[in-house]
């Protein structure tokens, strides 16, 4: 049987746990607002890029085709894997893990990690990393994507790999976070090839058009991702630390049942002592 001493150090202890649990439940709350509605109010500008820039890539002559919407025979695929920096997110990052593991890999496969929890993960695959970024603890810049997109370019336009995927946690409500793969290239069309452009005319015209609406695709379904995965971390982080808070303060009313019990039957035994005492000496 604990004793009293014993039972107020794991009581004190229970309570700085909840303190803490409860502090970081705060702050992943004080976050999510403004990550979800980052990710959230940007997906039909995001969705109407993906469209536009497809149905206008139907329209390009085959032999005009930008590289983005070439297929070379390689084989091997560029993973992007992102991830949260920090744990503490429940089934978070084991989600995500579970999700890179069940990969259809190549042998010559490569990967970036932006995130240190997805680090771990990728290495064990034993394939080669061509860049870790950190994810950081705010929400994303657009500039983070500028040196994943050079490594894209390097690797995708000179013909090293074949398709380049994201693997990323997708938010789609606070108690549901989905991890899944999303093929960003190569560009593939919309139905058949469509080479009449319907009336339409553009200013300037579409081979020079295409090109830069195409950069600005990938980068929009890259920036898309990092929001979604902080919008995940986040609400993820406040569940959990919720649970925690809530275990953390079950475990104090059973310490505190029992340190009541013990105390009460110390104090009945000394005056079952006391008394005794008395009737002996009577």
């Amino acid at each position: 049987m604990a004793t009293i001493l014993t039972l107020k150090r794991r009581i004190k202890t229970a309570g700085n746990v909840s303190k803490t649990t409860k502090a970081m439940q705060m702050i992943a709350a004080s976050k999510l607002k403004k990550a979800q509605d980052a990710a959230v109010l940007s997906r039909p500008y995001v969705e109407k890029l993906v469209s536009l820039s497809k149905n206008l890539s139907a329209k390009i002559e085959k032999d005009n085709l930008h590289p983005y919407m070439k297929e070379n025979g390689t084989g091997n695929t560029l993973y992007i894997v992102i991830s949260p920096d920090k744990g503490l997110s429940g089934g978070l990052v084991s989600n995500l893990t579970r999700e890179i593991f069940q990969l259809p890999l190549n042998k010559n496969d490569l990967f970036i990690t932006i995130g240190k929890k997805a680090e771990g993960a990728v290495f064990s695959l034993g394939k080669e990393v061509l860049a870790t970024f950190p994810f950081g603890t705010i929400l994303p810049e657009f500039d983070t994507v500028y040196p994943v997109i050079k490594i894209i370019n390097e690797y995708f336009l000179s013909g090293k790999v074949s398709a380049v995927k994201i693997i990323s946690t997708k938010f789609t409500s606070v108690f549901t976070q989905t991890p899944g793969a999303n093929t960003v290239l190569p560009v593939k069309f919309e139905g058949e090839l469509n080479h009449s452009n319907n009336g339409m005319l553009f200013e300037p015209n579409l081979d020079e058009l295409l090109p830069s609406l195409l950069e600005h695709y990938i980068e929009m379904e890259i920036y898309q991702s990092l929001l979604e995965n902080y919008a995940s971390e986040q609400a993820a982080r406040m569940v959990a630390m919720k649970n925690a808070t809530d275990n953390a303060n079950d475990i104090i009313k059973e310490l505190k049942l029992e340190y009541n019990k013990i105390r009460q039957e110390k104090i009945t035994n000394e005056l079952l002592d006391i008394i005794g005492g008395q009737f002996a000496y009577a």
